[in-house]
């Protein structure tokens, strides 16, 4: 587990030194956990898995998301001031990304499905 988190840091620390190199608006943990998924997918194709100490990693990391939240919710308490001034920006960020995720997995759903055939309640397939 040790090795896999090492790797995990690893790749987070890439993404931060792109960010800082090249001046990126984007966090470094992002392009570093984009980075792990580009290399799995490269390894994907050669071995058709993902390794299993990196694995049960990211096993451990989801049973215990919900502790991940907790430095946000810090970081929200500490800026409670400015996020009372700053309310309606937020509001409106919130619900108007919010909605544009709906629409755009609508979309992309609906583009997905055309060509399959629809199956009627109480057909057996």
């Amino acid at each position: 587990m040790l090795k896999a988190l090492t790797l995990i840091l690893l790749f987070q620390l890439a993404g931060e030194t792109i960010t800082l190199l090249c001046g990126l608006p984007i966090p470094g943990p992002v392009i570093g956990m984009a980075l792990l998924f580009a290399a799995l997918l490269w390894r994907g194709r050669k071995h058709q898995n993902i390794p299993l100490p990196l694995r049960q990693t990211a096993q451990q990391l989801l049973q215990h998301l919900s502790l991940l939240f907790v430095p946000a919710g810090v970081g929200v308490m500490l800026h409670i001031e400015r996020i009372t001034h700053e309310w309606l920006p937020i509001t409106l960020a919130l619900v108007g990304s919010t909605l544009a995720a709906i629409v755009v997995t609508a979309w992309v759903l609906q583009r997905g499905m055309r060509g399959h055939e629809q199956i009627e309640p109480g057909e057996s397939s």
